[in-house]
């Protein structure tokens, strides 16, 4: 830790808590409280980052997340934000947006084809020759872009929480911390929220040293602190304002959705950055980011500094850097020094030279600053012929501020330029909003603590409902605290007003001069302000630059919508815990103790394959062969299963279901497809009559609880005497499929097994071991097989002793993946896997479902009608030739045809009774309609062949479903 110092007065380090970390292969050391970026700038390591466009060397410059300079990756994150991202122990850790090594991107080269790229090349280029646009929109990705995605990610939950108050203040600096004092003593619920892991803002580091402050910084703490009436949020950040003053909180441990009844914004302000060629070098730094630096973490920002200022606060940093035992080179100062206050006084008495109205022309140095170029100022330009050099590896600058009024703008807060303090100041604001602090352009100490208790007065007699007279302007300042023109013109450019995007100086005046030259319209075309950082160190400048060029005021020239988030927000927080109900098996304990792998269907949890994970395809295809050989037991409770009873029954599902239903005889099943007014497949499952008004309706897992409320709709619709009874959670169900079925459960039920009393696709009631059951011959796996519904309570017990019984024939469970390659194999469609929001039967090969002659009406019919001799697609069987062995097609794999998309695939899988890989892909006419091999694109791009086949694949007689191979043999 070669520039760490000795302890601080208010550090957040712990110094008796060591941390190992690890940064583009190399090792660090640094303290539990530190930031990636603290520690590494601790370690001596300047170099943090590449620049978005050109790879230019960055590094620290705000520590305040006002800026992006410093982003990292991880294993499983990207983007993270080293300036406020705490250390722990064991981080591994390289940089973003590099190519190679951040010491050795090879992606710097972009900076020498700068000339070749100007402001909204992008919208210029590349459009033409059309032919080479897919070469160029592949290497853009590949340039493009910050961290890296890894989609094995771990899955991290949090939750969301919900808070109430009277008054929700932003930001505990001295004035958020005084009006929530203020507020809360006369008898308001108040919540206190900083972003940072501590409260006191400024205090604890631009006054870290002032004596006047530390009465006032430990009084106003600790009375926040143990009021009442104060709830303090610290790292929680105040996201977005929305209607009724609900503001997200997020927090290290989710996000609080607060609902107050009035807010007070003590938000404070924002340091911006001069405008001098290599203005991104890095050492060059916001006075107050070194300021966080030795305050928060004990830091030495650099050896030998210059400080570039425009108000009195450039002093006070300038004086922190010679407590720190940084040897101050020179004040600059782009004005008088005369009227800076006590602060330029004692640094004159220290002797540090002071250069009144001058400016920095240019800072140099080779991925590190050097030196300095300073010349005198005019307050527009730099006069280059009386510059002077100084030898520094750090330089400051304080020359303005931008109020940090994003959350003002959101809740429809009007700001306006104010030529005192040079600062975009609150003009009008909504009912029920307040503004204090620098914010408002409150900047001495005494003037901070006023204006937040005049906020926190009149937000109080604006919640009791009494007249309120607002009085933004009672406490600002009457002195500049940034300067008009921070921006230094260099013939050689490379002064950036955006750091995030590689913004020039130069880039800004050309987009207004092209016509660019409204705000917005200048900010889309050249993105200024459109990076990670929003804009925060970009837009006040930008809007100067604009203005100077189209001859308009700060305010006619305005500035651009702020939207939320104020600062990204990571989408585990947004996501929130889950909510969605998760539904469980009577047999799901079983599933868990015997190897199951579970797997989300829909809101049920079931076993995807039994096995260890590392041996999933070899576990799938023992169960496939344990249904196709012997026997397998599979779990499907989790179907839809309803009951429909009355002497309108049948006249329900015939209107509901394509097929006819009511002319089912007793005893017996019929598949039942279910479509949309507009023809379009939403469910399928099977319909037996178990009387001559009462019939047994199944529906897939996903669509059971649509299936049910679409019945009950047309109930009522149709004004029918029907009754429905939803017995989904009451009755589990499993399928015992396999050559041995009947063989197995011939002697443990009274029904009457035999071909010709119990075909396939009856449906039968009985007792099996003891338990009234329901069994139906199905045939969705393509081997003989009983599905078998009975009382929950009854579930567990069955499944066991068919287990145990089964033994002797080699009886496996099976899981969804199994069932998904044995339906494959017999061709049958997932309802939502192989179809999509807008197929019809038609396209998924059903004509056979849709009787449009002989059934008068159902839902979807006339629909239906138009639809059939409108089919644009297909879907089609194929396989892979046989023998393949190159790269696997998967799901969603698109088909191409002369260069166009042509289809998908819907779905695909090795079948181990054809000992090759077998598929469904929805293709488009003609090609669905041709009999050559179809084209599918793999992800490495290649172009791989489908042979085109008829369905079903395997067994296409059906003989093994109506016959006891067993009994056979």
């Amino acid at each position: 830790m070669t520039s760490r110092l000795d302890q601080q007065p208010l550090e957040w380090i712990d110094r008796s808590a060591l941390c190992d970390f690890e940064f583009e292969g190399r090792r660090y050391t640094g303290y539990r409280g530190d930031s990636i970026t603290s520690a590494l700038l601790a370690a001596g390591q300047t170099l943090l980052g590449r620049s978005f466009k050109y790879h230019r060397p960055r590094g620290a410059v705000t520590l305040a997340n006002h800026d992006v300079n410093a982003l990292f990756q991880s294993s499983e994150e990207p983007n993270i934000r080293g300036d406020v991202t705490p250390l722990t122990e064991g981080m591994v850790l390289s940089a973003c947006n590099v190519n190679g090594s951040l010491e050795n991107d090879r992606d710097r080269i972009i900076e020498k084809l700068s000339g070749f790229l100007p402001v909204g090349f992008y919208y210029k280029a590349f459009h033409k020759p059309k032919k080479l646009f897919p070469m160029w929109e592949r290497l853009i990705r590949e340039k493009a872009g910050l961290g890296r995605i890894d989609t094995g990610w771990s899955v991290r939950r949090q939750p969301k929480s919900y808070g109430f108050c009277d008054l929700l203040v932003i930001g505990a600096g001295a004035s958020g911390m005084q009006a929530a004092l203020s507020a809360a003593e006369q008898g308001l619920d108040v919540v206190l929220v900083d972003e940072n892991s501590q409260i006191g803002g400024s205090l604890d580091y631009q006054l870290v040293n002032e004596a006047e402050a530390e009465p006032v910084r430990s009084s106003l703490k600790q009375k926040v602190q143990s009021h009442a009436n104060i709830r303090v949020l610290p790292a929680h950040l105040a996201c977005g304002w929305y209607t009724d003053h609900y503001v997200p909180l997020v927090g290290p441990n989710g996000i609080v959705k607060m609902r107050a009844r009035a807010v007070i914004s003590a938000t404070g302000v924002m340091e911006q950055p001069a405008v001098f060629r290599n203005n991104d070098l890095p050492g060059v730094m916001m006075a107050s980011g070194a300021q966080r630096l030795i305050a928060r973490y004990a830091v030495k920002p650099g050896q030998r500094a210059a400080v570039l200022t425009a108000n009195s606060e450039g002093y006070r940093a300038a004086l922190d850097l010679i407590k720190a035992g940084v040897q101050v080179s020179a004040v600059i100062d782009m004005g008088s020094a005369s009227g800076r206050g006590a602060w330029a006084d004692e640094l004159v008495a220290l002797k540090v030279p002071v250069l009144e109205r001058h400016a920095v022309h240019e800072a140099q140095g080779k991925g590190q600053l050097k030196r300095v170029v300073v010349a005198p100022f005019d307050g527009e330009q730099c006069d280059a012929t009386q510059a002077r050099e100084f030898d520094v590896d750090l330089l400051l600058m304080s020359v303005g501020w931008a109020p940090a009024s994003q959350l003002l703008y959101q809740a429809g807060g009007r700001l306006a330029y104010d030529f005192t303090l040079e600062q975009l100041l609150p003009q009008e604001l909504p009912n029920g909003i307040f503004a204090c602090g620098r914010l408002n352009g409150a900047f001495t100490l005494q003037q901070r603590l006023a204006d937040g208790e005049r906020a926190a007065t009149e937000a109080a007699a604006w919640l009791k409902g009494q007249p309120v007279t607002a009085a933004l302007s009672a406490f600002r300042d009457s002195v500049a605290h940034s300067h008009p023109w921070p921006i230094v013109k260099h013939p050689k450019g490379k002064n950036f007003v955006d750091f995030d995007e590689d913004l020039q100086l130069k880039d800004l005046i050309n987009a207004a001069k092209e016509g660019f030259d409204n705000i917005e319209l200048m900010k889309r075309f050249s993105t200024v302000g459109m990076g990670p950082s929003q804009g925060k160190h970009a837009n006040m400048n930008g809007i100067r630059v604009l203005a100077a060029v189209t001859g308009r005021s700060i305010d006619q020239t305005g500035s651009t919508t702020a939207r939320p988030m104020f600062h990204p927000v990571p989408v585990q927080a947004l996501a929130g815990r889950r909510f969605r109900p998760e539904r469980l098996t009577a047999l799901h304990q079983w599933h868990l103790d015997n190897g199951a792998q579970m797997m989300e269907a829909g809101v049920w949890v079931r076993p995807e394959f039994y096995g260890r994970p590392e041996e999933r395809a070899q576990a799938i295809l023992r169960e496939v062969q344990a249904v196709r050989t012997a026997l397998g037991l599979i779990d499907v409770s989790t179907l839809g299963k309803i009951e429909v009873m009355g002497p309108d029954a049948g006249k329900l599902l015939d209107g509901t279901y394509t097929m006819r239903m009511s002319n089912i005889k007793l005893g017996m099943t019929r598949y039942a497809l279910m479509v949309d007014d507009s023809g379009v497949i939403v469910d399928d499952g099977i319909v037996g009559r178990i009387a001559e008004d009462r019939f047994y309706v199944t529906a897939t897992t996903s669509h059971a609880d649509a299936t049910f409320r679409t019945l009950s709709r047309h109930v009522i619709e149709w004004g029918l005497d029907v009754r429905l009874v939803n017995r989904t959670g009451t009755l589990a169900a499993m399928n015992l499929a396999g050559p041995h079925a009947r063989t197995l459960i011939k002697p443990l039920t009274d029904i009457d097994l035999s071909e010709e009393h119990f075909p396939y696709l009856g449906c039968r009631e009985g007792t099996l071991c003891g338990v009234p059951v329901r069994l139906i011959r199905v045939g969705f796996v393509g081997e003989l097989g009983y599905e078998i519904h009975l009382p929950v309570d009854a579930a567990e017990r069955i499944w066991n002793t068919l287990m145990e019984k089964g033994t002797e024939y080699g009886i496996r469970p099976f899981g969804v993946e199994a069932q998904r390659v044995l339906r494959l194999e017999k061709g049958h469609i997932i309802v939502g896997q192989d179809t999509d929001g807008l197929t019809n039967p038609f396209e998924a090969n059903m004509p056979w479902a849709v009787p449009l002659k002989t059934k008068p009406w159902f839902t979807g019919k006339p629909s239906l009608a138009l639809l059939k001799e409108r089919c644009n697609r297909h879907l089609c069987g194929f396989m892979l030739p046989k023998g393949y062995s190159g790269e696997r097609p998967k799901e969603c794999h698109l088909l191409i045809e002369n260069g166009d998309i042509a289809g998908r695939i819907t779905s695909i899988a090795y079948s181990p009774s054809l000992g090759r890989h077998i598929g469904l892909a929805m293709v488009d006419m003609p090609l669905a309609a041709t009999e050559g091999d179809f084209k599918v694109r793999v992800d490495s791009g290649e172009l791989v062949s489908l042979e085109p086949c008829a369905t079903p694949f395997y067994d296409a007689e059906g003989a093994r479903q109506t016959v006891d191979l067993t009994e056979v043999a």
